[in-house]
């Protein structure tokens, strides 16, 4: 495979990308929940469970994703954010040979795979004491207050040696790319100096840092990550649709064409720390239009299980309240209807992934809003000069809304009336 990369001088927009990554279409799944172990740190029964993910890439491929997402699989105490040992594979997961057989599973379907990277905190039981940065009276510091995570000392060169090792490590077992737990709380200079040597050995790699806040460009310059997560477009487009207020929207979206001037940001309408998208949008008849958002907006998308299927969760701020949008899934797709859901919800998903796999210059598409109102949005979505355009048109309001624009419907429904089209109400259309 081709790399893209370039050095750090390079300020073209996703200089340092892969190419690959322009098609990239993700899978998000927090493994020891999709597979039903406990995480309580209780029950650490070994057993290869990881296996029952490996048969659910026939779904992936179903769906239309070519990558898959892990959250974390290192040995960890409890729900896997807690890690005790980097190398090994966590046993509620399995062996060496259980990774093995999902990579090996994951790259014969064309899945490239991601790995979770928690290497801002470790767990107590995780050793070297050394590594941990400590407050002034000798105590270790946590991470956000939680006493059973450690923060680790990025100024300790044993620190980024680990690190680096570690990536390199698991880049060697067959993993194509890494997220980076927690990258917002870890310094850029750690990275700057870390990444180099991981992508020495494996210049193809795709590195996302996790963001919450602060200043996303200044982040992806200082550290050399490719990407940060777009939790600013994850909030608007929620927000928006549940409240049918688009100029939120349209307002987050100068900026996420802003920072597209730097980097490719990683797109999401849910993971596994925030509440469902399908339980955040009351209307069920508007949930459509955030996967029709997703796939349609410049970034790196990413879909996190369940969603394709119209599940729905809430996440609580207490013990265990992650659980609920971290589900175990049945043994096999062939089970997917026990899992309730909305099956058009997985239509649309298949059909707008469809199409971004047809228009992959979608990945650094700009987007200009053609019409506005609080419930109505039409946006002109470009790309280079040698791309096409596409005009995207979301209705959240009871009339129809008219769109003149001369392309066919490539996905949606609209009607044609006097040299435009018609888009029925709470609909959608993507015109050609």
């Amino acid at each position: 495979m081709s790399n893209d990369a370039a050095g750090d001088a390079d300020t073209t927009p996703g200089a340092r990308e892969p190419g690959w990554v322009e098609h990239a279409i993700w899978w998000h799944v927090y493994p020891l929940g999709l597979v039903g172990a406990d995480t309580t740190g209780r029950d650490r029964t070994p057993a290869p469970r990881l296996d029952r993910l490996t048969r659910w890439l026939d779904h992936a491929v179903t769906l239309g994703v070519n990558g898959l997402a892990l959250g974390p699989v290192f040995d960890s105490a409890t729900h896997g954010y807690d890690t005790v040992d980097h190398f090994d594979l966590d046993p509620r997961l399995g062996d060496d040979a259980a990774f093995d057989r999902l990579v090996t599973a994951a790259h014969d379907r064309g899945i490239r795979l991601m790995l979770d990277g928690v290497f801002n905190h470790v767990a107590a039981g995780f050793g070297h004491d050394d590594w941990l940065r400590r407050s002034r009276d000798g105590r270790p510091r946590t991470f956000e207050g939680h006493g059973a995570l450690l923060a680790l000392d990025h100024d300790n060169p044993d620190v980024a040696d680990h690190v680096a090792t570690v990536m390199t490590h698991w880049l060697d077992r067959g993993a194509d790319a890494w997220r980076l737990d927690a990258a917002y709380a870890v310094p850029a200079e750690f990275w700057a100096a870390v990444l180099p040597r991981v992508r020495a050995a494996h210049p193809d790699v795709y590195v996302v840092g996790e963001m919450l806040h602060g200043d996303y460009a200044d982040y992806v310059r200082r550290s050399g990550v490719d990407a940060v997560t777009q939790y600013e477009l994850w909030k608007a487009v929620w927000s928006s649709l549940s409240e049918r207020n688009f100029f939120e929207l349209d307002w987050t979206l100068r900026r996420h064409d802003g920072f597209l001037d730097t980097f490719v940001p990683w797109t999401f309408v849910g993971n596994h720390d925030v509440t469902r998208i399908a339980s955040r949008i009351a209307d069920a008849r508007h949930r459509p239009h955030a996967a029709v958002l997703l796939l349609t907006l410049g970034g790196t998308p990413a879909v996190y299980y369940g969603d394709e299927l119209g599940l729905q969760a809430v996440k609580e701020e207490r013990a265990g309240g992650d659980d609920a949008i971290r589900p175990a899934f049945p043994d096999s797709p062939e089970a997917v209807p026990e899992l309730g859901g909305d099956p058009d919800v997985l239509r649309v998903h298949q059909e707008m992934i469809g199409l971004r796999r047809r228009h992959p210059w979608l990945h650094r598409a700009r987007s200009e809003p053609v019409s506005l109102t609080n419930e109505t949005l039409v946006l002109r979505l470009t790309g280079g000069p040698d791309d096409g355009v596409l005009v995207v048109a979301l209705n959240l309001a009871d009339e129809p809304l008219r769109v003149e624009h001369d392309g066919a419907p490539a996905a949606g429904t609209a009607e044609r009336a006097d040299g435009g089209w018609t888009v029925p109400g709470h609909g959608w259309v993507v015109l050609d």
